[in-house]
């Protein structure tokens, strides 16, 4: 009971977190927040304004998922009981990205959104292993938490990025646009991954190649302008949904297959 009321204080937490960072009634919006390194036209990772759009979706689902999961039906749920405490971690740590950020200390934004991101990886890896007992807990629990995950993989390489540029970091001298195409080339193998470990789950990769897009549109509409970062995001996020689909229908044949041999050895 201790672990549903925490999950449930955490995610109205984190939503007024995001109401101070989205600076609707005060507080610093995140794009001018840590001396604008966080803005769309910052580096050439940066996903464009209507990006962060998702996070609307974001937070309705896990708080969603924080009222689903306070029911007295998921009060003895094993898999709830195995991700709860990691659930509330990542809201908590959700809210403190936002007040690092709001403080000006742009600097230790990475470990905070990081240690975020190993959070969610930890529980994506529990969802896959254990199995959900029906459509409602799909889409409140991995749904949700899979969208979360997929936003948070590419926001890490922007908040990365903002702070190399912060830092005064040339590139040795190569191409900014090679780096660029190399973190989003990065992004994608983790997408690929994912779609193949995760067995074509959608939600993460709808939402990483929604911030992944939202990249090439603003490199062709916004500056700093690079068409070749605009091509390597296109390119990512193709490669992304492709994994997925085949992803998904490799693993649609196995389950098909298991359960007629399931059935036949009855």
């Amino acid at each position: 009971m201790a672990q549903q009321i925490i999950i449930l204080v955490s995610s109205v937490l984190a939503i007024v977190a995001a109401f101070i960072g989205s600076g609707a009634f005060f507080g610093t919006p995140i794009q001018e927040a840590a001396g604008g390194f966080l803005n769309s036209d910052s580096t050439l990772i940066a996903p464009g304004t209507g990006a962060f759009r998702i996070w609307s979706v974001i937070y309705t689902g896990m708080l969603a998922y924080a009222i689903w999961q306070a029911l007295p039906a998921q009060r003895n749920d094993a898999r709830q009981a195995r991700i709860g405490w990691w659930v509330a971690a990542s809201l908590i740590l959700n809210a403190i990205w936002i007040g690092v950020v709001q403080a000006d200390l742009l600097w230790l934004s990475l470990p905070v959104i990081a240690a975020l991101l190993a959070v969610l990886c930890r529980i994506f890896v529990i969802l896959r292993r254990t199995t959900p007992k029906n459509k409602v807990e799909i889409v409140v629990t991995d749904g949700a938490i899979g969208l979360y995950l997929g936003w948070v993989i590419i926001a890490t390489a922007a908040n990365a990025t903002a702070i190399l540029v912060a830092t005064g970091f040339d590139g040795f001298g190569i191409a900014p646009e090679f780096w660029s195409s190399l973190v989003l080339g990065v992004a994608a193998i983790i997408g690929i991954a994912l779609a193949f470990w995760g067995g074509g789950r959608i939600a993460p990769a709808l939402s990483l190649s929604w911030g992944v897009a939202w990249v090439a549109v603003a490199r062709f509409t916004d500056e700093p302008y690079s068409p070749a970062t605009g091509v390597a995001a296109i390119v990512a996020v193709v490669l992304i949904v492709v994994a997925t689909v085949v992803a998904r229908i490799r693993h649609d044949r196995t389950h098909r297959a298991r359960a007629r041999a399931s059935a036949a050895a009855r």
